[in-house]
């Protein structure tokens, strides 16, 4: 099998880094180094399984995100939509969203 190589385009990870302070912050974890683990756990998903999981086709009111998408449910109530462009086994992340964004309707 080839290498994947995945790239996060800057805003990403500047959102990425900031999810683990804003879930501190409003008190959905108790502990700073929970809010790490979870944004942990969707990054582990993006590079374990981007490649093999089966990726939608972004609806066209959202291609400023991304032409594709995968998701990852977190848990019962959150869902994570990571958007993305690729062209063989190189990968660009150019957005994620969870469920509680309006932009999901139209998933």
């Amino acid at each position: 099998m080839e290498k994947v190589i995945i790239l996060y385009k800057p805003e990403v990870e500047i959102y990425l880094n900031g999810l683990i302070f804003d879930l501190f912050h409003e008190k959905y974890f108790s502990y700073l180094e929970n809010s790490i683990l979870y944004k942990d756990k969707i990054i582990d998903f993006i590079e374990s399984d981007i490649a093999t999981f089966p990726s939608k086709k972004t609806p066209a009111a959202l291609k400023t995100f991304g032409s594709k998408y995968i998701f990852y449910k977190s848990n019962q109530r959150t869902t994570w939509y990571v958007f993305f462009e690729n062209k063989d086994n190189n990968y660009l992340i150019t957005n994620i969203i969870n469920s509680h964004y309006k932009e999901t309707k139209w998933l």
